[in-house]
């Protein structure tokens, strides 16, 4: 977008020294000449006025009319009457070319995961609630105020975790972060802070994740095997780890549930171990034919810190997330956060606020769940059609899925021939510490790829997947 100056004059840096014995108007000329020639000044860059620019170095206005009038001589400057000076076509030297971009080549079917429907975000409700938190709020909103976030959301925030995820919620012990990434590494670092030195995580899941927030916090990571019931706490057990990443609601990425016994176990090797559980909740509002599961953290407030972002239930863009924190951990975690970044953003946390309060944020997650659901038929539909063979699980919520093939065994191999058709398929030995061998799983994402695409993507590489 052009910039409209509306009468205003740009300003520009050009120091003058009154001591130097050489004239004011020779250093003004040989400044000017010497940011256009340097490239300081682009060409078209515009000047400040010669009333503003001689107000700026303390000299006299007809000085500088003088200095302008020399550079246009000299092909430095352009001046048309009823518009403002600039540097000349020609005058600067032309910016070294940037190396071009490459881009991605254009997909049939892109599925991959963690990507909700960008095209779905609710602009025109968050147009409105930015300007309805603008509206309203006080001016000392614009301070650097709590660290923990402002005071509306975290109240906000709690009443709908009480609500949607049977969550033990208090504002008090809710603390706003940027996103899952460093509500975990906040989390880390608190918990470093009290002596635990090991954190274990679930496997597969997102080891790369955790071991590098692991290690900024100089602790280490250990992986934990998941089976068809979630995460084995005997194994964690055996670990010596005094923390854990979880997903418990929606495991990522095979999709399963933390089964009820497990979910108790876990709990109990927390409180045993003096032992905290990091729980990512990740996409537990989208939802579709199970019985709701909720948060864990409302099971054992004092042993689990629940992660929450707005990255998949709006945009990973608007980096929003919170952590509901145990009173023993509250003040360590707002602390990390007042030494990361002194707090999150005001404006739009008043906003995210605003969205809940209205209900258009309710609304908006029906109507995604409507769409996700649509998409997810139709994956079905096209795996049962084009590769019957395969199985497929982690249906009941979120939006990815995980196919079982029975043919092919080489899943960079499948990755790559699948590509070369246009088509993004993604194995889910990125998700484990160490890669296995057979048999191959893909974790299908369709949160951002529409119904048509995903018929047409399943159908071009129908035979890859049939290992054929």
């Amino acid at each position: 977008m052009p910039l409209e100056w509306s009468g205003l004059s740009p300003e520009l840096l050009l120091a003058v020294d009154r001591n130097s014995g050489e004239t004011l108007r020779s250093q003004v000329e040989l400044g000017l000449r010497d940011a256009i020639r340097t490239g300081r000044l682009r060409v078209g860059e515009r000047l400040p006025s010669s009333r503003e620019f001689a107000r700026m170095l303390g000299v006299s206005r007809g000085l500088v009319q003088e200095c302008y009038a020399q550079l246009q001589s000299e092909g430095y400057l352009v001046t048309r009457a009823g518009s403002s000076t600039r540097v000349a076509t020609g005058a600067a030297p032309a910016p070294a070319a940037a190396a071009p971009l490459r881009e991605s080549p254009r997909l049939l079917a892109d599925f991959a995961w963690g990507v909700p429907d960008l095209s779905g975000f609710p602009l025109a409700d968050w147009l409105w609630a930015t300007r309805e938190a603008a509206r309203a709020m006080p001016s000392s909103a614009l301070g650097y105020g709590d660290p923990r976030g402002r005071a509306e959301l975290r109240e906000v925030l709690a009443g709908y975790l009480r609500r949607v995820r049977a969550a033990a919620a208090d504002p008090e012990r809710t603390v706003v972060c940027s996103g899952y990434a460093q509500g975990l590494g906040l989390a880390l670092r608190a918990l470093a802070g009290t002596g635990v030195r090991t954190v274990a995580y679930e496997d597969p899941g997102s080891p790369a994740t955790v071991s590098s927030a692991a290690s900024r916090a100089g602790m280490s990571a250990v992986p934990v095997r998941v089976d068809e019931h979630g995460i084995d706490v005997r194994a964690l057990a055996a670990t010596g780890a005094r923390a854990v990443v979880v997903t418990p609601a929606h495991q990522w990425p095979t999709g399963v549930s933390l089964a009820p016994e497990r979910r108790l176990a876990l709990i109990e090797w927390a409180r045993a171990r003096d032992a905290v559980i990091v729980e990512d909740d990740y996409d537990a509002e989208f939802r579709y034919d199970r019985v709701p599961v909720g948060a864990l953290q409302g099971l054992a407030a004092d042993r689990v810190i629940s992660l929450g972002t707005v990255s998949k239930s709006l945009a990973p863009a608007l980096r929003i997330g919170w952590m509901l924190c145990p009173a023993a951990l509250t003040g360590a975690v707002v602390e990390q956060k007042r030494l990361s970044d002194r707090g999150s953003p005001a404006l739009d946390q008043l906003a995210l606020a605003t969205l809940i309060e209205s209900g258009r944020f309710d609304r908006h997650l029906r109507r995604m769940r409507t769409t996700y659901s649509a998409r997810r038929s139709a994956l079905v539909a096209a795996l049962a059609e084009h590769a019957p063979e395969a199985g497929v699980t982690g249906l009941a919520a979120g939006f990815h899925a995980v196919a079982h093939l029975a043919g092919p065994t080489d899943e960079r191999a499948l990755v790559a021939a699948a590509r070369a058709r246009s088509v993004g398929l993604y194995g889910m030995n990125a998700c484990r510490t160490a890669p296995t061998p057979e048999p191959v799983r893909l974790v299908l994402g369709f949160g951002n790829v529409g119904e048509r695409a995903i018929s047409a993507g399943i159908a071009a590489v129908g035979d890859l997947l049939r290992g054929r």
